[in-house]
């Protein structure tokens, strides 16, 4: 009978350890960071799109031109992260939201922080991401 007492015992000590337990911190808010590609104020025929989770479909937005497209990935819990270690950043312009279809055009496949590259675009596109860990900003810029 001791041995059950003790038993008892020391099972409702463990039980009570858990309320001075730290409570797990939640992490950043991606709204909130700060995004280098973002700070710039939007130029006149710009387009910017933000998200944090992929897949994911944005648009469709109107094209009309050569614009510079840039793309920024960034992690709200870790600023340091060394993103060519990790899943590649996969972007497309599509004419409708279902990505990788007919006329796709690949914007990136990079396992980066950031990238650029130039393009002619015309119509109404969307821009899909497919593949990519942490939120994302991308920008396209009209070329004069």
């Amino acid at each position: 009978m001791p041995s059950r007492l003790s038993l008892i015992a020391a099972l409702l000590l463990l039980a009570g350890c858990g309320d001075n337990a730290a409570k797990p911190t939640k992490p950043p808010d991606p709204a909130k960071a700060k995004v280098a590609l973002l700070q710039a104020p939007k130029r006149a025929g710009e387009i910017i799109v933000r998200g944090d989770l992929s897949p994911a479909s944005h648009g469709p937005y109107d094209f009309d031109g050569r614009y510079v497209a840039r793309f920024e990935q960034f992690a709200p819990e870790d600023p340091n992260v060394d993103f060519t270690a990790q899943t590649a950043f996969v972007s497309t312009l599509d004419r409708t939201a279902e990505q990788d279809g007919p006329g796709s055009v690949k914007l990136f496949h990079a396992a980066r922080r950031t990238g650029r590259k130039t393009f002619a675009l015309h119509g109404k596109l969307f821009v899909d991401v497919s593949f990519g860990d942490f939120p994302y900003a991308l920008r396209f810029t009209p070329v004069s």
